[in-house]
C-alpha cells in the first residue's frame, strides 16, 4: 500500500513540475519583450504613454489653438463646394427627389382633409427646394453652409477634447518636460524655474531617474487631422526638448508605483523563467529514469482502449486545448495581483493544480494514443468499433434531413457560417456561465471570454443590424422614388454586397429616368420637326396651286409656279421616302444584296455625282486613297447611299473656304473611311443626339435636307456589322466608318 501511494506521489510531483516548467517557458516567450528591459521607463508601455502625453501636451499647451482661432482658420476649397453642391445629383434630380419625398405626404394629408398638415409639408418642401436652388445659384451661399458645418464640427471636437485633459494633468504631475521652439527660441516647461538655463541645469541624469530627448514634429498632433481640419494640423510648430522622471518623486505617485511594481514583476519573471527551464530539464531526466510513470500508464491502457477511438481523439484534443489555455491563466495569475499575497498564492495554487491535472490527462492520452497508432494494422479494426463509424448509417439517414434544413441557411456560405459561429459562441458563453457556479475562480476566465469573444460579436451584430436597417430605409426611399445618396459599402459581407447591388439598381433607375426624360424630349422634337419639314413644302404647293387657279397670270409666271410646285413636290417625296426607309430599317425588314465591292471605286463614284457642286463651292477637298483596291462584302447601293448622305452633309454644313479631308485606309482586318470638315454651325455637346432622327447641324432648319441622313447612314452601316462613329473637337467634325475587309 505504501509503495502504491509512493508511486502516485511521484507521478503527481512529476506532473506539477512539468506543468510548472511549461508555464515558465510560456512566460519567457510571452512576457520576454516586456520584462527584458532595463526598467519600467524603457518598456513599450511607458513609451506609448509618452506618445499620448506629448500629443496632449502639444494640443493643450505647445500648439494650443483657441476655438475662435480654429474657426478663423477654416478653409473651403472649390472641390468641397462642388462636392456639397452635387452630393445628391444635379439640380433637376434633387428637386425631383424633394418633390417625390413630399408628394405622398401631401396627398395623404389632403385625403385626410388635414389642410394644416398639407400646408406644413408644402412649406417644408418649398424651403428645401429654395435652399437647393440657392446652392446651385451662389458659391457664397454654399460657402456659408460649409463653414457653418465645419464650425459645428469644431465645437463638438473642442468639447470632446476636454475628455483628455484629466489624463494629461495626471501624467503631467510626474513627467517633467522642457521644450523649445527652434524658430522663436521660446521655451515651455512645468518645472518651477524661471529661466531657461536653470531648467537645463536641472534636467540632467544626476537629478532625474529617467531622462530622454524628445522631438515633436509639426504634424505630431493628429487630433485636428482626425477631425477633418488638416489646414490646422499642418500649421503646428515643431519643438525639441527633454522629458524626465525626477528622483524626488513621491512613492505614492503613479510613475513610482509603476516603476516599483515593474521591478518586482521583473524579478519574479527572471526567477520563474530560469527555474522553469531547470525544472523542465529535470523532468525529462526523471522521465527516462522513472519506470514507475510508464508502468502506471500501461496499467490504464486496457481501460482506456475500451473507449471508442474517435471519442478518445476528441477528448485528447479538448483536454489538450484547455491544458494549453491554463498555461496562459497561470502566467496571468503570477503577474496579476502581487500586492495581495493571500489572493495571489491561492489563485496560483488553484491554476497550477487544475493545469497539472489537465496536462497529466493530456500526456497520458497522448502516450496511449501513440502506442495505439503505432500498430497500423490494428488501427483499422479499432476504427470499425468507433462511435461515429457504428452510427454512420444512422447519421446518413438523418443527414439529408439536416442538409435540407441547413441548405436555405447556407445559401450564402458567409451568412450561414456567421450564424453558426454566433450561435456556437452564445451557447458556449452560456455553458461557461454555468462553470462560475461550480467555482467562482472561473469568473476571471468568463470575463476574458466575454471581453475577447462576446463583446466583439455584440459589436459586429450591432453594426450588421445598423447596416441592415440603413438598407431597409434606403429601399423604402427608393420605393417612393427618392433616390438620394448611395449606401456606404465596406468589406465583402453579404450586407455589403446587398448594399452595392441596391446602389447599382438605384443608378439603373436614375439612368432610366434620364433616358425616359430624354426620350420624351426627343419625341416632342421629332413631332415638331416632322410637322415643320412636311408642312413647309406642302404649304408652298398649296399656295402656288391657288395662284395657278387665278386668272390673268402670264405664261411665264405659270411656268415659274409649276417649277416651284415640282421642286416642292420632289422635296416632299424625298422626306416621305426617307421616313419610310428609316421605319423599314428600325423594324429590321431591310434586305441586303451582298457583293464584293471595291470601296475606293464606290467612293469615287459618289464623289463624281457631286463633282459640279464641289467645283462651285468654296471648299477644298483633300482625298487620300490606298494604292491597292480595298474590298468589302457589302450592298453597293446601300453603301453608296451612306457616302451620298455624308458628302451631302459635308457640302451643306461645312464652313466656307475650309478644307474637307476624306481618306480610305486599312487597319488590320478593317477598312476605315473617314470624313473630316469644319462645321459652319455650333455643334451640340451631345454627339449621340446627332444620330437622332430629324437632328440637323443647322438648328434654325434653313438648310435643305430631312435631318435623317446620319440616322440612315448609321443604320445601313450597322446592318453591315460595321460601325459609324462621330467625333467632334470644337467645330471640327469627323465621321469614321469601319467595315470588315475581304480578300
Amino acid at each position: 500500500m505504501a509503495t502504491k501511494w509512493k508511486n502516485k506521489f511521484i507521478i503527481g510531483a512529476w506532473v506539477i513540475m512539468f506543468t510548472f516548467g511549461l508555464s515558465g517557458i510560456v512566460s519567457f516567450v510571452t512576457f520576454g519583450n516586456n520584462y527584458f528591459q532595463r526598467d519600467y521607463f524603457h518598456t513599450s508601455e511607458f513609451q506609448n504613454l509618452l506618445a499620448r502625453f506629448t500629443g496632449d501636451l502639444n494640443l493643450f499647451e505647445l500648439n494650443n489653438i483657441t476655438l475662435e482661432e480654429a474657426k478663423r482658420s477654416i478653409i473651403v476649397t472649390e472641390d468641397e463646394i462642388n462636392a456639397h453642391r452635387y452630393s445628391s445629383g444635379y439640380l433637376t434630380d434633387q428637386i425631383t427627389n424633394i418633390n417625390a419625398q413630399y408628394e405622398d405626404l401631401i396627398q395623404q394629408a389632403l385625403v385626410m382633409e388635414n389642410q394644416g398638415a398639407a400646408d406644413i409639408y408644402l412649406e417644408e418642401r418649398d424651403k428645401k427646394i429654395d435652399d437647393t436652388i440657392n446652392v446651385f445659384k451662389s458659391d457664397d451661399y454654399v460657402l456659408a453652409k460649409i463653414i457653418k458645418e465645419k464650425e459645428q464640427i469644431l465645437e463638438e471636437f473642442y468639447k470632446e477634447r476636454e475628455n483628455y485633459r484629466p489624463e494629461y494633468l495626471k501624467y503631467k504631475e510626474a513627467l517633467y518636460f522642457y521644450f523649445e521652439n527652434s524658430a522663436t527660441g521660446k521655451f515651455y516647461t512645468n518645472l518651477n524655474e524661471s529661466d531657461e538655463e536653470s531648467v537645463k541645469n536641472l534636467m540632467t541624469p544626476n537629478n532625474m531617474l529617467y531622462i530622454t530627448d524628445y522631438s515633436i514634429p509639426s504634424n505630431y498632433s493628429m487630433y485636428y487631422s482626425f477631425a477633418g481640419f488638416d489646414e490646422l494640423e499642418n500649421s503646428f510648430i515643431p519643438f525639441e526638448g527633454k522629458i524626465a522622471i525626477s528622483k524626488s518623486l513621491s512613492s505614492s505617485n503613479w510613475a513610482m508605483i509603476e516603476y516599483e511594481r515593474y521591478k518586482q514583476k521583473q524579478i519574479i519573471w527572471w526567477l520563474y523563467s530560469l527555474s522553469s527551464i531547470v525544472v523542465l530539464i529535470l523532468c525529462f531526466y526523471l522521465l527516462k529514469k522513472a519506470k514507475v510513470i510508464l508502468a502506471e500508464i500501461e496499467k490504464w491502457r486496457t481501460y482506456y482502449n475500451k473507449v471508442p477511438l474517435d471519442l478518445r481523439v476528441i477528448l485528447f484534443a479538448i483536454i489538450g486545448f484547455f491544458a494549453a489555455i491554463f498555461l496562459i491563466f497561470i502566467n496571468e495569475q503570477i503577474f496579476y495581483d502581487i500586492e495581495n499575497p493571500f489572493v495571489y498564492g491561492r489563485d496560483i495554487i488553484t491554476c497550477m493544480a487544475v493545469g497539472s491535472v489537465l496536462w497529466f490527462l493530456t500526456l497520458v492520452q497522448g502516450k496511449l494514443l501513440t502506442l495505439e497508432f503505432k500498430d497500423r494494422k490494428n488501427v483499422k479494426k479499432v476504427w470499425e468499433k468507433a462511435l461515429f463509424y457504428k452510427t454512420g448509417q444512422s447519421i446518413r439517414v438523418h443527414f439529408n434531413k439536416v442538409k435540407r434544413s441547413l441548405k436555405d441557411a447556407f445559401l450564402n456560405t458567409s451568412t450561414g457560417m456567421q450564424l453558426f459561429i454566433v450561435l456556437a459562441t452564445v451557447f458556449g458563453l452560456g455553458f461557461a456561465a454555468i462553470m462560475i457556479i461550480a467555482d467562482p475562480f472561473f469568473l476571471f476566465i468568463y470575463i476574458l471570454l466575454l471581453a475577447f469573444i462576446g463583446l466583439p460579436i455584440i459589436v459586429v451584430l450591432i453594426k450588421s443590424i445598423g447596416h441592415f436597417n440603413r438598407i431597409v430605409n434606403k429601399t423604402n426611399e427608393l420605393a417612393v422614388g427618392n433616390l438620394g445618396e448611395d449606401l456606404p459599402v465596406s468589406g465583402k459581407s453579404v450586407l455589403a454586397m446587398l448594399a452595392s447591388n441596391i446602389n447599382v439598381l438605384k443608378q439603373g433607375v436614375k439612368t432610366s429616368q434620364n433616358e425616359q426624360a430624354k426620350s420624351e424630349r426627343l419625341k416632342t422634337e421629332l413631332i415638331t420637326n416632322v410637322s415643320h419639314d412636311l408642312r413647309t413644302p406642302l404649304t408652298s404647293i398649296i399656295t402656288y396651286t391657288e395662284l395657278l387657279k387665278s386668272e390673268g397670270i402670264s405664261n411665264e409666271d405659270r411656268l415659274d409656279y409649276l417649277d416651284i410646285i415640282d421642286m416642292k413636290s420632289k422635296r416632299l417625296k424625298l422626306l416621305i421616302d426617307d421616313l419610310f426607309e428609316v421605319s423599314k430599317m428600325a423594324s429590321g425588314n431591310m434586305e441586303l444584296t451582298l457583293e464584293k465591292v471595291d470601296l475606293v471605286q464606290l467612293l469615287q463614284q459618289a464623289l463624281a455625282e457631286y463633282d459640279d457642286t464641289i467645283q462651285e463651292s468654296s471648299l477644298q477637298f483633300r482625298i487620300t486613297y490606298t494604292d491597292m483596291p480595298v474590298y468589302a462584302l457589302v450592298d453597293g447601293k446601300k453603301l453608296w447611299r451612306v457616302f451620298d448622305n455624308l458628302i451631302g452633309n459635308v457640302l451643306k454644313y461645312s464652313l466656307e473656304n475650309s478644307r474637307v479631308y476624306i481618306s480610305v485606309c486599312r487597319l488590320d482586318t478593317q477598312v476605315i473611311i473617314s470624313f473630316k470638315n469644319v462645321s459652319k454651325y455650333e455643334l451640340s455637346e451631345n454627339i449621340d443626339e446627332l444620330f437622332e432622327r430629324f437632328k440637323r447641324g443647322d438648328t434654325s432648319r434653313h438648310t435643305e435636307g430631312s435631318g435623317l441622313g446620319l440616322a440612315i447612314a448609321k443604320s445601313i452601316v450597322d446592318i453591315h456589322e460595321g460601325s459609324l462613329d462621330i467625333e467632334t473637337d470644337g467645330d471640327l467634325f469627323k465621321v469614321s466608318i469601319s467595315l470588315k475587309l475581304v480578300v
